[in-house]
């Protein structure tokens, strides 16, 4: 196991504050620090920008992201049992940490943090996708994140970087790739991890791109709902709840009534997302 800094191996700071992971917290600790800095490296250069970490428990991320060099980690932790852990790295690195208690569902990290901001995290499995569908759906554009790092699942990850035809594409592949360039960067065995997962682990990086194709959000939002709620069915069943008119909106945006929706690519989805927005405006 890598030797990144001065800090007690993490099996160490898991015992001495008794630190057991807990399932209703989405908990499972990585306690490779040869995993936890190939994750921060994957993030790319962090000096220069602040990283916010979301669920860092006893801190092997935390320590790689600063050991990397990131400017500044701020981290929200709602398990009030790894504070004081978190508290001896913020010590160990002259206060470039800095943690926040509390749930991240309800912190906006610009709030938080000025200037450049990568988000790299292990998220917890309960509220990773909840999370990341904030991140991707914030009203201004390009975001105010430069890129994000983060664990999932790996079904999960599938999802995100899914495309038309495959297996796992739907509403959050939309997405996803919709507003960013989307990848799969390596798995993490579920050995790696206390306690072990049932499934294996996936590290996503995705990046804004700079000029998504122009569409309304919510929109796309309602559309992609709606289309992937029914998947198996035809777009002009699928799409009814939003309109009477469904089958001629489809039309209007160039696609085929007899589509589903696991066959419409990201572009197909904004025209029908356009569409469905002017007859609304139009009602």
């Amino acid at each position: 196991m890598a030797q990144i800094d001065d800090l007690p191996p993490l099996r160490e700071v898991i015992a001495e504050h008794g630190l057991d992971a807990r399932k209703s917290l989405g908990q499972n600790f990585l306690l490779d620090l040869n995993l936890t800095a190939r994750i921060a490296r994957n993030a790319g250069p962090l000096s220069g920008y602040s990283v916010l970490e979301v669920g860092p428990g006893p801190g092997g991320l935390t320590r790689a992201l600063l050991a990397e060099g990131a400017d500044k980690v701020v981290a929200i932790e709602k398990d009030q049992r790894c504070l004081p852990a978190l508290a001896q790295i913020s010590a160990h690195y002259a206060e470039r940490l800095i943690v926040h208690e509390g749930d991240a569902l309800k912190f906006n990290p610009q709030e938080l943090v000025n200037g450049p901001l990568k988000i790299v995290a292990n998220l917890p499995y309960n509220v990773g996708t909840q999370l990341l569908l904030g991140w991707l759906t914030v009203p201004d554009w390009p975001p105010y994140w430069t890129s994000l790092t983060l664990m999932f699942q790996k079904e999960v990850a599938q999802r995100i970087v899914a495309q038309p035809g495959d297996k796992a594409y739907g509403r959050l592949g939309v997405l996803a790739n919709w507003r960013c360039h989307t990848e799969i960067l390596f798995d993490l065995n579920p050995k790696a991890f206390t306690p072990p997962p049932k499934v294996t682990s996936a590290v996503v990086h995705l990046t804004p791109r700079e000029t998504p194709l122009p569409c309304p959000l919510k929109a796309l939002e309602r559309v992609t709902a709606a289309a992937f709620g029914q998947r198996r069915k035809m777009l002009r069943a699928s799409l009814k709840a939003l309109s009477k008119d469904a089958e001629a909106l489809i039309v209007e945006a160039g696609l085929q009534p007899t589509a589903r929706a696991e066959e419409i690519d990201v572009a197909g989805f904004v025209e029908l997302a356009k569409v469905f927005e002017r007859a609304n405006a139009g009602a």
